[in-house]
C-alpha cells in the first residue's frame, strides 16, 4: 500500500497546470459532485479541502455556509484559489502530515487526491486525526483498473511506463482498517473525438507525473498515429475510463 512519490514534482506539475485546470477537470468536477452529493454536515461547521487545487469545491462549501480551509501540495494550486477567494484559511501542506490540531473540523473532504500519497493508510489517519468525533471524511480516489486504455494503447507502442499504477479496491479497503469506512466503486468513462484530446486532457489537469520516472520518448506524430490504432474506442470516440472509489468514513 506504498510506493515512494516525489511530492515536489507532483506539485510542479499541478502548479504549471493551475491556470488552465478548471477547463480541463470535467471528471474532476464529475467526481466532486459525486462526493457533495452524499449526507452533508447537519449544520454549517469548519470544512477542510485536502488537495483542494484551484478551490472549485472549497466555493462549493463556502457558499453552503461553511468555514472552509483550503489545503494544497502545490502552491500554484493554493495561490489560484486564493486569487479565486475560494476559502477562508489556505494551507500548503501535505494530507499525510496535515498541519491542524487534532479534532479541529467538522469534515475532511478530499476529492481525487489521496492517490498521490505515499501510504494511503497513513492520508486516512491524518484525515480521521484532525476531524472531530462525530465528524465525518470524505473522499475519492483512483483503483487500479483506472486510464486503462491509455495503459494498453502505450504497451503496443514501447516498453516504458506511461501511466501511474493505482492500488486495487481490495488495497484501498485495507488502508482504511480499524476505521468506520464506507466504500463505493463504479467505473466513470469519458469520450474524445482523437488521442490527442485525451492526452491533452490529462496534461491540462497536471496529472503527469510517472511515480517510478518520466516516460521516455517525444510524442512524435508517428508515435501519436500508433497509438490511435491500439486506443480502445465505440461509436462515441476514444474511451478514457476511470474506476472510481468514493468513501466515508464515520469518525469516532
Amino acid at each position: 500500500m506504498t510506493h515512494k512519490i516525489n511530492k515536489q514534482a507532483v506539485a510542479q506539475a499541478f502548479g504549471r497546470a493551475a491556470g488552465g485546470y478548471d477547463r480541463f477537470a470535467d471528471f474532476q468536477r464529475d467526481s466532486g459532485e459525486r462526493l457533495m452529493a452524499l449526507p452533508p454536515p447537519a449544520a454549517a461547521g469548519r470544512v477542510l479541502d485536502a488537495g483542494c487545487g484551484t478551490g472549485w469545491f472549497s466555493r462549493r462549501w463556502r457558499a453552503q455556509g461553511h468555514q472552509v480551509i483550503a489545503l494544497d501540495l502545490s502552491p500554484g494550486m493554493l495561490a489560484q484559489a486564493r486569487r479565486d477567494a475560494s476559502a477562508h484559511h489556505y494551507l500548503l501542506g501535505d494530507i499525510e502530515a496535515l498541519p491542524l490540531q487534532s479534532h479541529s473540523v467538522d469534515l475532511s473532504w478530499s476529492n481525487l487526491a489521496l492517490q498521490w500519497c505515499d501510504d494511503l493508510a497513513q492520508g486516512l489517519r491524518e484525515l480521521c486525526r484532525v476531524t472531530r468525533p462525530g465528524g465525518k471524511v470524505l473522499f475519492s480516489t483512483l483503483a487500479e483498473a483506472s486510464l486503462q486504455e491509455l495503459r494498453s494503447a502505450w504497451q503496443a507502442v514501447d516498453d516504458y511506463q506511461h501511466v501511474n499504477r493505482f492500488l486495487s479496491e481490495s488495497a484501498i479497503r485495507q488502508a482504511g482498517a480499524g476505521m468506520a469506512l464506507r466504500l463505493h466503486c463504479e467505473t466513470v468513462v469519458q469520450h474524445f473525438p482523437d488521442v490527442l484530446s485525451a492526452l491533452h486532457s490529462l496534461k491540462g489537469i497536471g496529472a503527469t507525473h510517472i511515480h517510478q520516472g518520466r516516460a521516455s520518448g517525444l510524442l512524435t506524430r508517428q508515435r501519436l498515429h500508433q497509438l490511435a490504432q491500439h486506443w480502445p474506442q465505440d461509436e462515441h470516440g476514444y474511451l478514457l475510463s476511470y474506476q472510481l472509489i468514493t468513501g466515508v468514513i464515520d469518525c469516532e
